[in-house]
C-alpha cells in the first residue's frame, strides 16, 4: 500500500480527539457550503454536493450540521472561498498536492509555503508535480458489503478502471467523467458508498527511508491540520514498520 492510503490509515488508527473532530467538521461544512453555492442545493442534482455529504456522513457528522451547511449557501452571510491547488516536493523528493478552500489567498499561501520549508521540502509552481498523478474518480465501500471478487465483478460491469480491496475496504477507481455513472451503478448493488469523489492518484510511487518517511508524514499531518486545507496527496511509499510506529 502506498502514498495517500498509507497516510489515511495512520490518521484513522490514531483516532480523532474532540478538537481535531471539530476542525474536521468545519472543513466538511465548508466543502458542503461551497458545493451548494456553486450548484443546486439538491444532492441528487449536484454531484459535488452529494460527494461532500457522503464524506460528512462517513465521519459521522451530525445531520443538522450538514443541513445547516447547505442552508448557509443561500444566505447573505455565506463566505466565498477560493479553490486553490498547491504543488511541491516533500522530504525525499516526494511530490505533494494540496487542495484548499480559503477566504484569504495570501495567508494560506504563506502558511503552506512555510510548512513545506520547515519540513525540508519546497513549494513549486502549479503543474510542477500534478503530471505525476492521474485525476480520477474514487468510490469507496466498507469491506463488509462484498467480497473482493464480488466487488471486482460489479466494478467491471459498472465501467470502472481498477479495484483495490483490503481489510480497510474497497477502493474503486474510474475515469473522472465516469464517476457519477459508476458510483450510481455500484450504489444500486451495494448501498450508499462511504465516498464518491475525485482524487489525485499517483502514477508511480517514490520509496523513502524511515527518517525521510517520518519527516514526510509530519509534513502531511501539519498540512492536514490547517483549517483551509481540504485534501493532501503524495506519491510516496514507506515501510510497514514505520506505518505501525506512526500509528501507535
Amino acid at each position: 500500500m502506498a502514498g495517500h492510503s498509507q497516510f489515511k490509515n495512520i490518521m484513522h488508527r490514531k483516532g480523532r480527539q474532540d478538537k481535531a473532530r471539530s476542525k474536521l467538521f468545519s472543513k466538511l461544512a465548508r466543502e458542503i457550503t461551497t458545493a451548494a453555492k456553486l450548484g443546486l442545493p439538491d444532492p441528487s442534482m449536484n454531484a459535488r454536493l452529494r460527494a461532500a455529504i457522503l464524506a460528512a456522513r462517513a465521519e459521522n457528522m451530525p445531520k443538522d450540521g450538514i443541513e445547516r451547511a447547505i442552508k448557509k449557501a443561500s444566505g447573505n452571510d455565506a463566505e466565498t472561498y477560493d479553490e486553490i491547488r498547491y504543488e511541491g516536493y516533500g522530504p525525499g523528493g516526494v511530490a505533494v498536492i494540496v487542495e484548499v478552500l480559503t477566504d484569504n489567498r495570501n495567508r494560506t499561501a504563506g502558511d503552506v509555503r512555510a510548512t513545506f520549508t520547515k519540513s525540508g521540502g519546497n513549494l513549486a509552481e502549479t503543474g510542477a508535480v500534478s503530471f505525476m498523478f492521474d485525476h480520477v474518480g474514487l468510490v469507496e465501500f466498507d469491506a463488509k458489503v462484498a467480497t473482493a471478487d464480488q466487488m471486482l465483478e460489479a466494478a467491471i460491469e459498472a465501467g470502472a478502471d481498477d479495484v483495490v480491496s483490503g481489510e480497510g475496504g474497497h477502493e474503486i477507481y474510474t475515469a473522472s467523467d465516469s464517476l457519477r455513472e459508476v458510483a450510481k451503478a455500484l450504489e444500486a448493488k451495494f448501498g450508499e458508498p462511504r465516498k464518491a469523489t475525485l482524487v489525485w492518484k499517483p502514477k508511480n510511487t517514490v520509496a523513502v527511508d524511515d527518517e525521510k518517511g517520518e519527516q514526510l508524514l509530519s509534513l502531511l499531518e501539519t498540512l492536514n491540520e490547517h483549517d483551509d486545507v481540504q485534501n493532501v496527496y503524495a506519491n510516496f511509499e514507506i515501510s510497514d514498520a514505520l506505518v505501525s510506529k506512526m500509528s501507535a
